[in-house]
């Protein structure tokens, strides 16, 4: 997709479209912005900053036209994890190395990278943070006092064991009122930004039946301020830098992941097709700029880019139309804000995160009872019990494991002989059998990919049958779709020890990958062109062409249609004269 083409055909009726759609979706990321920065451990303007800054960068420079960026559930576990281990200041240089990975990442054309995370690990964090994230908003809807933030889940299990007898009726009464909104007003009036009227009622109604009972943003957290703050450049050491990489990485591999996740959804709703790399770039951009505003990490976020899509957004300007709204709300508003009550805010991070569960597909892959299954809840039970980071690699490395199990299961190697009652005598495994089988030809068919963890299992079946003494070991390999370099090793040692016993290899259907690795290699050569063919058949009528007459003098195991004359005294003679004549 070039630029150009983000604005092609673009008139005063698309632009009246994305004035509406980013209005809309503006008002509607108000509510979640604020609530996202509290979660994350940090002021709730902090998320506005990122809505505005963010919002805006990742329109103006991503690779999707309707992508609306800004802070996310996602981030939540990690972002509260750094804020209380290394503190705010830390927090915005994670964000800016996390836009510069992405940045890179979009440049060396990464961005079909994210694809290959399997999605039982996708599922099992996705899941994973919704249960931190409906968890961490129990005190602000029961609006217990004193509560500390824990970086662990059990810590503030533990904590909000300890304060439930400090509970408020009043702001309980506050968040089942603001939920009971979040769950009607959809069903009877889908086109109305449930949050944001939520938010609205039950902080008026709050304000009027129970002022100065709840605590409110203002009590909490301090007052709004109207404006963005200045351009602040973060102090920056070597030391630091070190010690935030992991958690950089982290968030951006799941920036990536979401903003990506987003721009196929977005995809999948009009018709149209992101450009992955740029869309990476545009993310990396807004997460290096915004943090100099005092904006926490973003990305794009499904619920707001469906909203701009289902509001008749026509381009990239109603993200940034929608960056903008927030900006005026912010300017004009500001005041008004500091009022919210925060029981308001818990329902509606709980349902966001009821929604981002993934619970169906959860239930889906666990019903499996497959290695799937294992992978899902390890990822699960990590992201919860200990931090995002831990359960992705382990997730990843777990995934990874299992696959290249599955890959040597894959791999089979089978002595094989032509079936007579077969059409053009097609070679099978049940054929071999005692009494049954060529002391002198030795047929394999090898299934599967030769690779490092499958070629121990491949080098055990065909030396092992070695002690048979063959003259001729031919290796169908036309279902071999892969070899690596440790396959290609262990092939390259069969043959040399099929040659130093003065045993022939012959190589039939090699497919195009192998081939042209062992050209590489050499291997090729060490086996002799004159010895790979297209057709098992050839293979076989060039190795009986090669045999010792004499052993098949009296041979009773008829292996091939021919064996019944070469085990003829007289043939084998006839033979052997002509092979000296010539």
């Amino acid at each position: 997709m070039k630029w150009s083409g983000r604005f092609e055909g673009y008139n005063w009726l698309a632009l009246r479209r994305d004035l509406i759609a980013g209005l809309i979706v503006g008002v509607v990321a108000i509510p979640l912005a604020m609530s996202f920065a509290i979660a994350s451990g940090v002021k709730p303007q902090y998320g506005i900053y990122t809505t505005i800054v963010a919002g805006f960068l990742i329109s103006l420079f991503g690779g999707s036209k309707f992508q609306i960026g800004g802070p996310t559930g996602a981030f939540v576990p990690i972002l509260l994890g750094i804020v209380l281990q290394f503190g705010f200041e830390k927090l915005l240089l994670a964000g800016i190395m996390a836009g510069v990975i992405l940045v890179l990442m979009g440049i060396f054309r990464l961005g079909v990278l994210v694809q290959f995370i399997p999605r039982p690990v996708t599922i099992g964090f996705t899941s994973g943070i919704a249960v931190i994230i409906f968890s961490g908003q129990i005190a602000n809807f029961m609006g217990l006092r004193e509560m500390k933030s824990h970086e662990y889940f059990w810590l503030n299990m533990k904590e909000i064991a300890v304060h439930l007898p400090t509970w408020n009726m009043y702001s309980i009464l506050t968040a089942v009122f603001c939920l009971a909104i979040l769950l009607w007003l959809p069903r009877r009036f889908p086109n109305i930004p449930a949050s944001l009227i939520g938010l609205l009622c039950s902080s008026i109604a709050a304000s009027w039946l129970f002022n100065g009972k709840v605590a409110t943003i203002g009590s909490t957290y301090g007052a709004i301020p109207s404006t963005l703050p200045t351009l602040t450049l973060p102090h920056v050491t070597l030391d630091t830098i070190i010690q935030l990489l992991p958690a950089a990485f982290v968030i951006a591999m799941l920036g990536g992941i979401e903003s990506l996740l987003s721009a196929v959804v977005a995809d999948g709703m009009t018709g149209s097709r992101h450009h992955s790399n740029r869309e990476l770039i545009g993310q990396g951009i807004a997460n290096i700029v915004a943090p100099l505003f005092g904006g926490i990490p973003a990305t794009g976020a499904i619920a707001r880019t469906a909203t701009n899509i289902k509001n008749g957004a026509a381009s990239p300007v109603s993200g940034m139309v929608h960056g903008v709204v927030v900006l005026l709300v912010l300017v004009l508003l500001a005041p008004l804000a500091s009022s919210i009550p925060l029981a308001s805010m818990a329902p509606i991070l709980m349902v966001v995160a009821w929604n981002m569960s993934e619970r169906k597909e959860f239930l889906h892959i666990l019903r499996t009872k497959s290695s799937d299954s294992i992978i899902l809840v390890v990822t699960f039970l990590l992201t919860v019990f200990t931090n995002l980071t831990t359960a992705v690699e382990v997730g990843l490395v777990l995934a990874v494991l299992i696959f290249m199990k599955r890959m040597r299961d894959m791999l089979t190697v089978t002595k094989v002989l032509p079936d007579p009652s077969m059409k053009n005598q097609k070679v099978k495994p049940y054929m071999v059998k005692a009494g049954h089988d060529c002391p002198q030809i030795s047929i394999y068919s090898i299934e599967g990919p030769l690779f490092f963890g499958a070629a121990d299992p491949f080098e055990r079946s065909i030396l092992d049958t070695m002690h048979l003494h063959p003259r001729i070991v031919l290796l169908r390999m036309g279902r071999v779709p892969f070899i690596d370099a440790t396959g290609e090793a262990i092939l390259s040692k069969i043959v040399r020890h099929c040659h130093n016993s003065g045993v022939i290899v012959l190589i039939s259907g090699l497919r195009h990958q192998p081939r042209m690795y062992l050209s590489k290699t050499g291997l090729d050569e060490q086996i002799g062109a004159e010895h790979f063919f297209d057709h098992t058949g050839e293979a076989i009528a060039f190795g009986l062409s090669q045999l010792n007459y004499n052993k098949c003098l009296g041979c009773e195991h008829f292996a091939f249609r021919e064996c019944a004359k070469l085990a003829l005294p007289s043939h084998s003679q006839h033979v052997m004269e002509k092979a000296q004549c010539d």
